[in-house]
């Protein structure tokens, strides 16, 4: 898989969109410097490859990738603010809120959000009934009965005891819910029948399993300069987190028993695509 191709491809296209909005200079530094601040597109491109099992004209999901990447960058922007996560680095280049200030992180959060369903709306690559699909998904999956509700619990959960079954529905909502959306969208769009979106979403439920707990075993396991953030932030923070309440040895058990079961799920939909799968080991393997 391409993914350093994909990468340039979504970061060329995001520069490109952004830079033709009519912004006040400052603040234009401002949503230029969060779009261009790293990051593997992961989301966009994930959508993309399982797109691509049913249908090879890429260009009508363009828009909805542009859209699907704008709120996952909104949503590491407010978690980056004081009041949330209160972090100062963000793939090794100071977050948003500390480069400029507080205020101007969340107009341009707020505007990403915004403009990805503006992205939508106004795409001339889908029919009326796509966009009403796609709308239904990409703000259920980011909102409160998907990411939002998941960073809440989040929150919440902070400096408490809870168990194995409540972690796994806060990232359920909070990482799972935009990865499902992500697969989901580009199944449909490319001309999936009900049977395989199901079970293509198990998938992408096992995938957002799978980063979480790769996640939370990096903040445990890996270094600073492959992270490009803080270790440990999730112990200073008292979060919950797999390793926290199973032990790192059964993390890494759950870990491997959901890329399994994303395999399973790849064999359910009758889908045999190398890219897809690569995504498993992709999720389960990093070491940033």
């Amino acid at each position: 898989m391409q993914l350093e191709s994909y990468k340039n491809d979504v970061d060329q296209l995001l520069i490109n969109r952004l830079g033709q909005l009519d912004l006040p200079q400052e603040f234009q530094q401002a949503v230029q410097y969060a779009i261009s601040a790293g990051g593997k597109r992961l989301r966009p491109i994930l959508m993309q490859e399982t797109f691509r099992v049913f249908s090879e004209h890429t260009q009508k999901i363009s828009d909805v990738m542009l859209a699907l990447e704008l709120v996952h960058t909104y949503s590491l922007i407010h978690d980056d603010l004081p009041a949330m996560d209160d972090d100062d680095l963000r793939r090794g280049q100071p977050t948003i809120h500390k480069q400029f200030n507080e205020a101007t992180a969340i107009l341009v959060g707020d505007g990403f959000l915004t403009y990805a369903f503006q992205l939508i709306a106004n795409s001339s690559y889908l029919d009326a009934e796509e966009k009403v699909y796609v709308t239904q998904q990409l703000s259920q999956a980011s909102g409160f009965e998907g990411m939002i509700q998941g960073q809440f619990l989040d929150l919440q959960s902070e400096g408490k005891t809870i168990t194995i079954d409540q972690l796994e529905l806060v990232h359920r909502y909070k990482t799972g819910a935009l990865i499902r959306a992500a697969v989901k969208i580009g199944a449909y769009l490319g001309g999936a029948i009900p049977p395989q979106i199901e079970s293509l979403d198990r998938y992408a439920f096992y995938l957002g399993m799978i980063f979480q707990i790769q996640d939370d075993i990096l903040d445990v396991t890996g270094s600073e300069d492959e992270l490009g953030k803080p270790i440990g932030s999730d112990v200073s923070l008292h979060k919950n987190t797999f390793p926290s309440l199973l032990g790192l040895e059964q993390a890494i058990e759950w870990r491997e028993d959901c890329m399994t079961k994303a395999v399973n799920a790849l064999n359910e939909a009758n889908v045999n695509d190398e890219n897809l799968i690569a995504f498993i080991n992709l999720f389960g393997r990093r070491n940033n």
